[in-house]
C-alpha cells in the first residue's frame, strides 16, 4: 500500500479523496496552519498531493500572501519532500495559469499568460517546482478549471441557492462555453497520475490538464441544475439585461457570459483516461448529496 502524505486535506477536494481512496492507499495528512513543517516527517512517504492553497479571493488578497502560500510554502513541502526521499509530488494547480476567459480552448500546450496575482502565483510554483526534479524526484502539476460537487462553495453554491429561491431568471440564450470537472473526476485522475507514475517510472511530460467530458453553458447549468433540484425554472431572455450586467458587474458578467473551454485530449490520451462521470451526473450527485446532507 503506497503511503500518502496529502496537504489541505480538510478542504473541499481532499476530504472527498480521503473518503474514498483511504483503503487504497495509507494516508497522512499535515496543514500548514496546524502542523509544524520543521517537524513534519516526510520519511517513508510516496506521493505527496499538495492541495494547500490560498485560492482566488473575491475581496482580493495581496501578492505577499498569494506569494507566500501558494510559492514559499510549495517549495518548503517540496524540497522537504525530496530531501526525505519521496519520489513524487503532485501539485493542485489551476488553469488561471493561462489566463482568463476566452473563445480559445485551452490545451496542455498552450503558452501561459496568467493576468491576476492567484494565476501569477500559481504558476511561479509551477516553475519553481519544475527546477527541483531529476531522476529521483518527479513533479506532476495537475491544472484544473472549476471543480464542483458536494461542498462547493462560490460561484456553484450560489447558483444552486439561486435557484432553489426564484423560478424565473434572466440568464435564458446564453450559448457560452465553460469547461468544469466533477470532484470523483479530479480525484480519479490524480489516482490515474500516482498509477502511471507508479506503472511506467519518472519519465514523460508533468502537466496534466482536468475536465469532464463536455463543457456547458450557464443557460445550461442552470437547466441541470434545476432539473436535479426538482424545481420548475423559466429563463428569460432580457433586452439590454447583458450590456447593462457588463457595465455595472464586469466581474459577475464575466462569470456568467464568458467562455472558459479546456481540452484536455493530450492527458487523456497520455494515462488512457476515462472520465467515471459523465457532466449531467456530476450535477445529480452534487445535488443528491446536497439534499441528502440537508434531510
Amino acid at each position: 500500500m503506497k503511503k500518502l502524505l496529502i496537504t489541505g486535506s480538510n478542504g473541499f477536494v481532499g476530504n472527498y479523496f480521503i473518503n474514498k481512496y483511504k483503503n487504497k492507499y495509507d494516508i497522512k495528512t499535515f496543514s500548514f496552519l496546524k502542523d509544524n513543517i520543521n517537524t513534519l516527517d516526510c520519511n517513508n512517504i510516496d506521493v505527496v498531493f499538495h492541495l494547500s492553497a490560498l485560492v482566488h479571493q473575491m475581496g482580493g488578497a495581496s501578492t505577499e500572501e498569494y506569494e507566500k502560500v501558494n510559492v514559499i510554502q510549495t517549495l518548503e513541502l517540496a524540497k522537504k519532500a525530496k530531501e526525505s526521499g519521496v519520489k513524487h509530488f503532485v501539485f493542485m494547480s489551476t488553469v488561471k495559469v493561462y489566463g482568463e476567459e476566452t473563445n480559445n480552448v485551452y490545451t496542455e500546450t498552450t503558452i501561459c499568460n496568467p493576468e491576476d496575482e492567484y494565476g501569477k502565483s500559481k504558476l511561479k510554483a509551477e516553475l519553481e517546482l519544475s527546477k527541483l526534479e531529476d531522476e529521483n524526484f518527479k513533479v506532476s502539476i495537475l491544472r484544473t478549471p472549476i471543480i464542483y460537487g458536494y461542498g462547493v462553495k462560490a460561484n456553484i453554491k450560489n447558483l444552486v441557492n439561486l435557484v432553489n429561491k426564484i423560478p424565473v431568471l434572466p440568464f435564458g440564450g446564453i450559448l457560452n462555453k465553460r469547461s468544469m470537472v466533477y470532484i470523483g473526476n479530479i480525484c480519479h485522475l490524480v489516482d490515474e497520475i500516482i498509477r502511471f507514475r507508479i506503472e511506467y517510472g519518472m519519465t514523460g511530460e508533468n502537466i496534466f490538464l482536468a475536465s469532464d467530458d463536455e463543457p456547458l453553458s450557464t443557460s445550461r447549468l442552470i437547466e441541470l441544475i434545476a432539473k436535479n433540484l426538482d424545481k420548475k425554472i423559466y429563463l428569460v431572455k432580457i433586452p439590454f439585461f447583458e450590456s447593462l450586467l457588463k457595465i455595472l458587474k464586469p466581474s459577475f458578467h464575466k462569470r456568467l457570459y464568458g467562455s472558459l473551454e479546456v481540452d484536455n485530449s493530450i492527458t487523456k490520451e497520455k494515462l488512457n483516461l476515462v472520465n467515471p462521470y459523465s457532466v449531467e451526473e456530476g450535477i445529480r450527485l452534487m445535488i443528491k448529496e446536497e439534499k441528502y446532507y440537508k434531510s
